[in-house]
């Protein structure tokens, strides 16, 4: 059963023509009738059906304004990383201790960071890791010797971008209390990543076939294709 907060939402959004994300975010801001800072969203079809190759993508990418969530960091290291990762705002540091502890299932942290040393441990645990997406990755930016970086990253707002077998990738890249300009530079930083992913696949034609904004209980809009400014 619908509720009467959305059942004053617009209806048939699908119909209505493709509009840039600028136009977009003051309508979609304007649906945003929750009562909490609701998350603005992307769903991004990508083009993933390639006749001798299915494309699947998993990158980071590092939004300029933020993704105004709070992220609680947990780094696997040695005992002389420590420092480095609780300077650098890590929530749950640990070595061995803490892989025990991640094998016995306390798994209370939203991103896991590891040294490239301390890998080769914690890779026997990608039964308990891998299914809920918490398996430290090279491409992401999460096994690096460089942890400061690394955490700083997490807390700044950095997103993962993985498409599933369909090839829809979603995402929120802010909230409805961002500015229009903040959204759009973190919009312009997915796109970017998204065309520096292109250059390195072998994609017959676009790469992304479209992209809805929505925000977290609003309804979707078609977004037109390109960067904005």
């Amino acid at each position: 059963m619908k509720s009467k907060r959305f059942k004053e939402l617009p209806e048939k959004t699908n119909l209505n023509k493709s509009e840039a994300i600028n136009n977009l975010l003051p309508v979609i801001k304007n649906n945003c009738t929750a009562k909490f800072d609701e998350s603005i969203d992307l769903s991004i079809r990508i083009n993933n059906k390639q006749k001798k190759n299915e494309i699947n993508i998993r990158t980071a990418v590092n939004l300029p304004s933020g993704s105004g969530k709070k992220i609680k960091v947990a780094v696997v290291a040695e005992e002389i990383k420590h420092k480095d990762a609780k300077d650098a705002g890590a929530d749950i540091i640990g070595a061995d201790d803490l892989i025990e502890k991640i094998k016995n299932g306390e798994l209370n942290f939203e991103k896991l960071i590891c040294t490239t040393s301390m890998m080769i441990k914690l890779s026997k645990l990608g039964k308990i890791l891998g299914p809920k997406g918490l398996m430290p990755n090279p491409k992401l930016g999460t096994v690096t010797d460089d942890i400061s970086k690394a955490v700083k990253n997490a807390k700044a707002g950095q997103i993962e971008l993985k498409n599933d077998k369909d090839g829809n990738i979603g995402l929120s890249f802010g909230k409805k209390t961002f500015s229009d300009e903040n959204l759009i530079k973190n919009f312009n930083a997915v796109i970017d990543t998204l065309d520096k992913e292109k250059s390195s696949l072998t994609v017959k034609g676009d790469l992304i076939r479209n992209i809805f904004v929505t925000s977290t209980m609003g309804v979707s809009y078609k977004v037109k294709l390109g960067k904005n400014i």
